[in-house]
């Protein structure tokens, strides 16, 4: 990754207009926040096989990987040290649209055609809220795709093998016709896995026609996936009994039955009309559904006990107007946004021992949220930019559990139901002062929050009492609030460039799993604080130097906890890289070395069991281009690391843990053209 002076949140399609008050800011964005961008040529050039790995050398990101990493399948983004629930604290926007759901999966960027990006956005912290609401408590990563073609037509076609049986490709078309612009990006892959019952079968498309004049421009966008993923379970490490799993069957299955498919379609569409000059009306709007089914049969032998089918749907409209305006206000010059948001979202599971049995539990949540905000930057001077903002959001919620004590497997009992409204409010404020056209300093003071998501409220209340007497569940959790502040500087001077900061984060109300009543509740006060240097050098017109340097505290300030790490942080990552244009672009060497240090367990607030491990992965890659041919030949974790970055601490056994086990060294080889 290159420290790009690409805008931050800006795009040419109607989406989100950009933030861009003076041309001479060192990097564009929200004003104050710390911003990094991922270039189209980056993730070309990028030995990491997936979007997560990609986003992963960013300093002050972090990744859990639960099943292997196939293709990033189940793999999470963590900004600024949230750990299990990193996915519910990482917004993740594409083209400036939130794509997080209500649920605890987050957004799965395996299902998105990596050739259709043009470039990721990040920016840390929680300034983002203003802007986009909950879930950009850790930051906001937003995924610009590529919009038509400077031809009346291109195509591009692509193709690939790699360890475990992986077979992968893709296909792009893009066409212009005068004001009108159209493309689609499709991609497949079949991977045996690293592990046994691993196997992942994917498919994923993304669409799009646009109408473009100077003064109006409209889209409509489709994408869908789908998805089957083999759940091969941990590991299990006891010394206790002589056992580990790890070293004796590293690549075995506890569960060799498990499994999740999973169904997505989005239909997004809007308009951008210009009301006069400076002024922009955007209107944008769409639906999104998920079906999720997932079998869990435990490991063998089988038994009834532990066996459980889910089958899920997840749906969620949204219309999100917002004006742009652009003008001189008392003689300096403005950029305002503001808009509002609603989005209406609804929840269907049905829980049963089998498929095909009676469900359990049939639990319906919906829930709807209407905010407003605005958000304004402000040349002060010539070399002074401030932005403030804020967001108020009204969030409505039922749920409901219907329980059949007569289906097979039925032992507990039914949730309360739950009618809630609360309303919930974000401020920004930042500055940038540009010293000169080389040195700048920033800061940004903010607040934030996120509201719990179905999964949590489902397993939010006690299940049972000290006899193994069922309690009704409730549903109820507090919202997690965040007071941020952050301070850093840039400096950009030829080849060079370089980002640094460093910040304090106080949350509230933070919602986790309590390892010792086995239900999810909001925990006593929580702390991040940390710094983040990111830096790169065009030492020369081939060569290009990047390092990145990242300290994140995860801790506990109040309660039974107090003083003690949060689970699954490591507090010092680092990653360094080198990419080299050894002959015309016919051959380009890119390479990739990644340190992560040690981290506690999941489940292991009192930290009093082992850690996982510190490791490093070295990922190489050679690619090259030779007319409209193009090919590349990728090694990733060179020196075969024996890793993993997701282990669960057992609750009752010292030094006993399960542990998911991540590939060693692999290869990859892709070759395609271009028309």
């Amino acid at each position: 990754m290159s420290l790009d002076i690409a805008p931050v949140f800006a795009q040419q399609s109607p989406e989100l207009p950009a933030i861009n008050v003076t041309a001479s800011r060192l990097f564009n964005g929200i004003v104050g926040a710390s911003t990094s961008v991922i270039s189209a040529d980056d993730i070309a050039h990028s030995p990491a096989l997936t979007v997560q790995e990609i986003i992963a050398r960013t300093p002050g990101v972090q990744v859990q990987s639960l099943y292997g990493g196939v293709n990033g399948a189940g793999t999470s983004v963590d900004l600024r040290g949230f750990g299990a629930f990193a996915t519910a604290n990482t917004l993740v926007l594409i083209n400036g649209r939130r794509l997080n759901d209500l649920d605890l999966a987050g957004v799965d960027l395996s299902t998105i055609p990596r050739d259709s990006i043009e470039r990721i956005e990040i920016t840390k912290g929680n300034s983002g809220a203003v802007l986009y609401g909950d879930n950009a408590v850790g930051g906001v990563v937003n995924i610009v795709t590529k919009t038509g073609s400077a031809k009346p037509l291109a195509m591009r076609v692509e193709g690939g093998a790699g360890s475990f049986g992986q077979q992968l490709g893709s296909a792009s078309v893009a066409a212009n016709a005068g004001p009108w612009s159209s493309s689609f990006y499709g991609s497949g892959i079949r991977s045996d896995g690293y592990r046994d019952n691993n196997a992942l079968t994917q498919r994923a498309g993304v669409g799009d026609i646009r109408y473009a004049t100077p003064d109006f421009s409209a889209f409509l966008t489709l994408s869908g996936d789908n998805q089957h993923l083999g759940l091969p379970g941990g590991r299990t490490v006891d010394p206790s009994i002589g056992l580990n799993q790890l070293l004796t069957d590293r690549r075995g299955a506890t569960t060799p039955l498990d499994y999740t498919d999973k169904q997505g379609v989005n239909v997004t569409a809007g308009f951008t009309k210009t009301l006069w000059s400076g002024a922009e009306l955007i209107v944008d709007g769409g639906v999104r559904n998920k079906d999720q089914q997932a079998g869990f049969f435990g490991p063998l032998p089988l038994s009834s006990f532990n066996a459980s089918y889910v089958d899920t749907n997840l749906q969620t409209w949204s219309l999100t107007p917002r004006l742009s305006i652009k003008n001189i206000v008392f003689g300096l010059p403005s950029d305002v946004l503001t808009g509002i948001d609603y989005y209406d979202a609804t929840y269907h599971s049905n829980r049963s021992q089998l498929q095909g049995t009676a469900p359990i539990h049939v639990y319906d949540l919906s829930q709807r949220t209407l905010a407003s905000y605005w958000q304004q930057t402000v040349s002060l001077l010539p070399s002074t930019d401030v932005s403030y903002g804020g967001r108020i959001q009204r969030t409505s919620l039922s749920a409901r559990d219907r329980f059949d004590i007569n289906a097979p497997g039925a032992f507990d009992t039914q949730a309360l139901p739950l009618n809630s409204d609360e309303t919930q409010h974000a401020l920004h404020a930042g500055l940038e002062h540009r010293f000169n056209d080389v040195f700048a300093v920033f800061g940004r003071v903010a607040s934030a929050f996120r509201t719990p998501n179905v999964d949590e409220r489902v397993a939010s209340g006690p299940s049972f009492d000290a006899n193994f007497n069922p309690i009704p569940g409730t549903f109820s959790l507090k919202t997690q609030t965040s007071r941020d502040i952050e301070a850093g500087f840039r400096i950009k001077a030829g080849g060079f460039a370089v980002q640094s900061s460093i910040y304090g984060m106080d949350l509230s109300n933070e919602i986790h799993y309590n390892p010792v009543l086995f239900y999810n509740t909001n925990l006593d006060a929580t702390r991040r604080y940390g710094s983040e240097t990111s830096a790169s050098l065009q030492l020369s017109e081939p060569v290009l130097l990047r390092g990145g340097l990242a300290l994140t505290r995860a801790v506990f300030r109040e309660g039974v906890f107090a003083g003690h790490d949060v689970p699954l942080v490591s507090p010092l990552t680092a990653n360094a890289g080198v990419t080299w244009n050894v002959w015309d672009r016919f051959i380009v060497l890119d390479a990739t070395v990644r340190y992560w240090s040690s981290r506690r367990m999941d489940n292991d607030q009192f930290n009093t069991q082992p850690v996982i491990p510190a490791n490093a992965t070295i990922d190489l890659k050679l690619s090259g281009e030779y007319d409209r041919f193009f090919w590349s030949l990728a090694v990733n974790n060179l020196l075969d690391a024996q890793y993993y970055d997701y282990a669960v601490a057992s609750t009752f056994t010292p030094g006993r843990f399960n542990a998911y086990p991540l590939p060693g060294r692999r290869y990859m080889v892709k070759a395609g053209a271009t028309f």
